[in-house]
């Protein structure tokens, strides 16, 4: 939804001074996303754009006070579109008696129907997602934030270059992962969930809270510290009342509150769409390689097609021939002592490779493979394998909230 990003840079001194006089930390906080005093409106609003309306119908609101509706329209999104919802703000403005309509209307077209389908893809990977913030000392509802970027689609690309489903520039991505055209992490979701993860954390060091570290997430690093050096404030609802930056516009000033929309609303899913269908999670072990090998040749002696094989590596082309060192061969469970065992007569020679291999067999490997049925919960597959809910939540990234989808293969931790 909002995909414009800025590089990130270098402070300037003065800004420094300004906002990083003493380091932030990564503290463990009740609530670290606050529904701050001033943005309730903002944030019902975008509920409401997330759950209410859907993608012909156009929301005219205020800008100054969002949930101020002034008129739904039913626009289809065509060649005529803008002209007229150009005509609907004047009309507006007319009737509100504003001498510069476009200046307090704002038209926003609803999404319901492309949230919904972001919230049902988003099951598959969201546990391996909150596995990675936790892991990173983050909060896991940032796993959520791909809602309003980008639905959870791997392959959506902004008219500006970013890419996936976090939506990095290709300048800021390059910092965090691999951007090329034969290997490009920003489609794979497990290496930009975790390239995302490492921006936010620098964000929250530089900026001290995470509303701001969020909003710094579309508007830029560097922009946010200059608001903050400029307002002379850390808080966000100030800044977004008093900061003037050129480029603070309407979608800067919400993002925070679209991402508490948006997290609220996940949460609630079976509230807002009670008859969704998910997509059952789809969790991935990982081979790392440690040269590079012929994708022809690991995937010969197992029977992995190689349009599977891509779709479990977004990160890689039809084109690759070559997996090139030090990338991380994404697979489900059951399919990675296959690869393992590939990647072995490849470079079982070489103690390096061997070493690696066994690192990988050893951690990846211990482990029973368990489909859901319908009618399980996790209690009943704990007692029936032995194993306590704590351990087979551990092995799978699973939440305490975590809903069973049937079909859902789940690892269960062999008894020692």
């Amino acid at each position: 939804m909002n995909t414009h990003r800025f590089p990130v840079g270098l402070f300037s001194a003065l800004l420094i001074a300004a906002c990083l006089a003493q380091p932030a930390s990564l503290p463990a906080q009740e609530n670290p996303f606050p529904v701050l005093p001033g943005l309730e409106n903002a944030v019902e609003f975008w509920r409401l754009v997330f759950t209410k309306y859907g993608g012909s119908e156009v929301v005219f609101h205020d800008r100054q006070d969002p949930l101020k509706i002034y008129k739904v329209v039913n626009i289809d999104e065509n060649s005529n579109a803008r002209k007229l919802i150009k005509e609907e703000i004047a009309a507006i403005g007319q009737t509100e008696g504003f001498e510069e309509p476009e200046k307090r209307v704002r038209a926003q077209r609803g999404v319901r129907d492309r949230f919904a389908v972001g919230l049902a893809l988003s099951r598959r990977y969201l546990d391996q997602m909150q596995k990675i913030m936790r892991e990173e000392g983050l909060p896991e509802e940032i796993a959520y934030l791909p809602l309003v970027e980008s639905s959870f689609n791997l392959n959506a690309r902004s008219s500006a270059g970013a890419l996936g489903m976090w939506q990095f520039m290709p300048a800021t991505g390059k910092i965090f992962m691999r951007v090329g055209p034969a290997l490009d992490e920003r489609r794979d979701p497990i290496e930009s969930t975790r390239a995302a993860a490492r921006f936010l954390s620098q964000n929250y060091d530089a900026l001290g809270n995470w509303p701001l570290a969020l909003t710094a997430y579309n508007h830029g690093r560097e922009g946010m510290a200059r608001a903050v050096a400029e307002v002379g404030s850390s808080d966000l609802v100030e800044i977004i009342q008093r900061y003037q930056g050129p480029s603070f516009g309407f979608a800067s000033k919400s993002f925070y509150a679209e991402f508490l929309a948006a997290v609220d609303v996940a949460r609630r899913s079976a509230e807002f769409f009670p008859d969704l269908e998910y997509h059952a999670p789809q969790p991935f072990e990982e081979l790392p390689i440690a040269r590079n090998v012929s994708l022809t040749a690991l995937l010969k002696p197992t029977d992995i097609s190689h349009a599977q094989f891509l779709e479990w590596n977004p990160a890689l082309t039809s084109k690759t021939k070559d997996i090139p060192g030090g990338y991380k061969v994404k697979a489900p469970p059951d399919k990675l002592e296959a690869l393992v065992a590939a990647y072995k007569r490849i470079v079982g020679a070489s103690k390096e490779g061997a070493a690696k291999i066994v690192a990988v067999s050893k951690t990846s490997l211990d482990w029973i493979l368990h489909h859901v049925t319908p009618g399980e919960t996790l209690s009943k597959i704990a007692r029936n394998y032995k194993v306590s809910i704590d351990a087979i939540q551990a092995a799978n990234g699973m939440g305490n909230a975590h809903r069973l989808a049937i079909g859902q293969q789940l690892k269960i931790p062999k008894k020692t």
